[in-house]
Order: structure tokens, then C-alpha cells, then sequence
């Protein structure tokens, strides 16, 4: 009697077992996963109905003004997954609203571009917030900084604007994943531009930031720009936040190169700009600046940009040739009053695809989440089908050419760029581990 009961008990919770896995797989954020062990923040930051993205962005320094426009992206990105809005659902076509049905919170923390104080705001969103995803960035330093928390953490994390070849080259992990450009894709594209407009066999005069960004977008200047029988002049390396580049500016101005390029980024790219015309050099020589600003051609007047040739991400007038871009764009002058930069495209895209890959992993669990963009389907994107890298993490995506236009030929007051070219990424990307990446384990 006692063994029959107990084969009867049995065979009913092993149903009853059943019945309640089937109905896991029907709850939003459940899956196989929901029986695997914990890691990071999970499953703790996704078992209730809302999840937490803990964002670190500039909001000082010199930095500060295209961090805000990052930010902006990330605010409309979270706006439109939590109204299932139709730009987010041609990113991430099973969004519906919120993000496996849960709501995105969020928290902003001011990192200044520097990469202890993003560690310290990315370690606290973990801990206290238990944040499913960490995403931000403007300096290259504050990125690689917070890779190496997210794979110690194990929890994903999304840099925001991040030009260094070392973020997904020789300091990528596995818990990272880039959007945007960087100096190998920015120089490959732009390099070839240079030669054609400019000539063969110039002399160079680079003003090169002291920190991986810097180091890595010149080391890649030259080497596309040889090519072209292009040589160096000098390469005058200053520090982040310099005030005052007039030792520098002078060395160049004297350095009787035929083009001057300007790797700066953030206000230290305007001042440098403005400083350089007080010092003459840009009637004298050439300026290009292969990883554009920003705001830049609004901060130092658009008649210092006319005819500067640049490399950027995302320009507006990019809503002529991509259906999303146009979306996009109407969208966030709607939200914010003006055209978005580069920076607000990255934050929004980052988002937009990260809610893709969980909605393809049907689960919160980190690992999962990394297969499905290691996968590496086919996204639209603001700029037309885009897809990740498995092995290095970093997207495959187009490099747009601009060149700057004097005040009188902007046809409104946004109007500051002309896109000369549009060139696909797949072409100028180097080998996946030409720059050491090493991506870890996921677990």
C-alpha cells in the first residue's frame, strides 16, 4: 500500500514538475536558464518585474558635452523599449514592450572620463542596485576600465563612445561589446580620402591625446596614410584636459607639415582647434580630424571646420539613405530639440541591440546573452544592416566621410557636414586578433 502510494506520489510530481516548466517557459524573463547557477548580478537583477541599467557617463570635464548626448540616446532608448515603440522593434523585432516583458529602470552616475570613478559608479549599480547591465563611456580609459569589471563581475557591459583599437583588441573580455568605430575602421576609411583630395606624399603634423585612444588612433593614422607615401612631422602627445596646447601648436606650426591631424576629442579637440588658428596653422596647413568631435563644428564655428576633412559614426542627413536613420532622427529633435550626434546614435543603438540579444537568449542569464550576439545575425540598425564579431566582440558597421561646409552653404542651422562616403565596415576591419584579443571565459 505504502510503495503503490508512493509510485502514485511520484509519477504526480514528476507531472506536476512538467506542467511547471512549461509554464516557466511562458512567464517573461524565464527559461532553461532559470535552473542555472548564479552569476553576476543574476538571477537576483531580473526577478522582479522591472530590471536595472546602471549608466557612467561624463558629465564634467572635457568630456562633458558629448557625454550628455550619449546620455540622451540611452533616456530614448529606454523610452521607446519600455513603449515597444516601432524604431526599437525594427532593432529588436521580438521587443514588445519593456525588455523579456520587464520594464528598464535606470540610475546616471557623473564619471568626469575617469576610469576609477566609473569603477567605482559601475561597482556600486552591481552591488546596490543589482544591475543587469552597465553601459557608458567617452574616454577609452573609463571603457577598458570598466571591461575588466564586467568580466570579473560577470556582468555585460556596453561602451558608450570608445575610439582606442585596445578596447576590443587587447582589452576585450567577453562581457563587453562595442557599436562603435574606432581608430583602425576611422583611419581605413578615411586615409584613402585624404590621399585622393590632398595629394601623395605629405608631411603629417599629429596632436595626439597622452592615453590609449590617442596612442592608437595615430598608430593607425600612419599606417593606412604610408600608403600613400604620406610621412610623420612630429606627433606632439599632450595630456587629457590640457589648458593651454600653445608648446605643442608651436612645435607643429614650425614643423613645416603639409596637413595637421588632430586626434583630440571632447572640448580639448575645440580648444585645440581655436588655439591652432590664433597660432596660424590652419591657414597654413591642412586640417583633418580622423575621429570627429561631437559639437565640434557648432563649438568652434562652422567656418573653422569648412573643407576639414573628418570620420564619424552617424551624421544626420544620413536620414536621406537609411529609413531607421530618419526615425531615429524625427524622434529625438521631437524629445530633445535638436539633430542628434554621433554619441546619441551610439547609446540608442547599444541599447536597442543589447534588448535584441536578450529577447533572442529568452533569458536575463549572462551567458546566454553573450551567445546570442557572439551569433552574429544580421541587425538593421540607423545605418543599415549591421552585425557583432564573435571573436573580438566589436560591431561590423560603416565608417561615414564628411567633409565641413563654410557657414554659407549650410542650408540650415545643423547643416554643418557634407557625408562624402559611406564606407562599409566589413572591409576595414583588421584580422579579430591582430591587436591580442582575448576574450575569457564567460563563466
Amino acid at each position: 500500500m505504502t510503495d503503490s502510494v508512493g509510485r502514485v506520489s511520484s509519477r504526480r510530481a514528476i507531472i506536476q514538475g512538467a506542467a511547471a516548466g512549461a509554464v516557466a517557459t511562458l512567464l517573461p524573463g524565464t527559461s532553461r536558464a532559470a535552473n542555472e547557477p548564479a552569476i553576476g548580478t543574476y538571477p537576483a537583477g531580473s526577478s522582479g518585474d522591472t530590471v536595472f541599467i546602471g549608466i557612467t557617463i561624463p558629465r564634467t570635464g572635457t568630456y562633458a558635452v558629448p557625454g550628455e548626448d550619449v546620455l540622451k540616446g540611452y533616456q530614448l532608448a529606454i523610452e521607446h523599449l519600455n513603449a515597444g515603440d516601432p524604431l526599437i522593434r525594427m532593432i529588436s523585432p521580438h521587443t514588445s514592450k519593456g525588455v523579456l516583458g520587464k520594464q528598464v529602470t535606470s540610475g546616471v552616475a557623473d564619471s568626469g572620463a575617469k576610469p576609477n570613478d566609473a569603477v567605482q559608479n559601475g561597482s556600486r549599480f552591481i552591488s546596490q542596485n543589482k544591475a543587469v547591465l552597465i553601459t557608458g563611456s567617452v574616454s577609452s580609459a573609463e571603457a577598458v576600465a570598466l571591461n575588466k569589471l564586467a568580466q570579473r563581475e560577470k556582468v555585460i557591459y556596453l561602451p558608450g563612445i570608445s575610439g582606442s583599437n585596445d578596447t576590443t583588441g587587447k582589452d576585450c573580455v567577453r562581457y563587453s561589446f562595442r557599436e562603435c568605430f574606432y581608430g583602425q575602421t576611422a583611419a581605413a576609411a578615411i586615409a584613402p580620402v585624404m590621399v585622393k583630395n590632398i595629394g601623395k606624399n605629405k608631411k603629417a603634423a599629429y596632436l595626439v591625446p597622452d592615453y590609449t585612444y590617442g596612442h592608437t588612433v595615430h598608430q593607425s593614422m600612419e599606417q593606412f596614410l604610408k600608403a600613400g607615401g604620406w610621412t610623420t612631422a612630429t606627433a606632439q602627445v599632450a595630456p587629457l584636459g590640457a589648458p593651454d596646447y600653445s608648446s605643442y601648436l608651436l612645435n607643429i606650426a614650425n614643423s613645416g607639415a603639409d596637413v595637421f591631424i588632430n586626434i583630440n576629442f571632447g572640448n580639448d579637440a575645440v580648444q585645440s582647434i581655436k588655439q591652432a588658428q590664433q597660432f596660424g596653422i590652419l591657414g597654413k596647413q591642412i586640417l583633418s580630424v580622423p575621429y570627429n568631435t561631437p559639437f565640434l563644428a557648432r563649438d568652434v564655428g562652422a567656418d573653422l571646420m569648412a573643407g576639414v576633412y573628418a570620420a564619424t559614426d552617424f551624421w544626420w542627413t544620413l536620414e536621406d539613405r537609411f529609413p531607421l536613420a530618419k526615425q531615429f532622427v524625427a524622434a529625438f529633435e521631437k524629445k530633445f530639440g535638436y539633430k542628434p550626434e554621433w554619441g546619441a546614435n551610439a547609446g540608442y543603438m547599444q541599447l536597442a541591440m543589447w534588448a535584441d540579444a536578450v529577447e533572442r537568449a529568452k533569458s536575463f542569464y549572462p551567458p546566454d546573452i553573450i551567445k546570442a550576439y557572439e551569433a552574429g545575425p544580421e541587425i538593421q540598425s540607423t545605418v543599415g544592416p549591421v552585425r557583432f564579431r564573435g571573436a573580438d566582440h566589436q560591431l561590423i558597421r560603416p565608417v561615414i566621410i564628411e567633409r565641413g561646409k563654410k557657414k554659407a552653404d549650410m542650408k540650415s542651422a545643423d547643416d554643418y557636414y557634407e557625408v562624402l562616403e559611406v564606407v562599409p565596415g566589413e572591409g576595414l576591419m583588421q584580422a579579430p586578433d591582430a591587436f591580442g584579443c582575448s576574450l575569457g571565459p564567460a563563466t
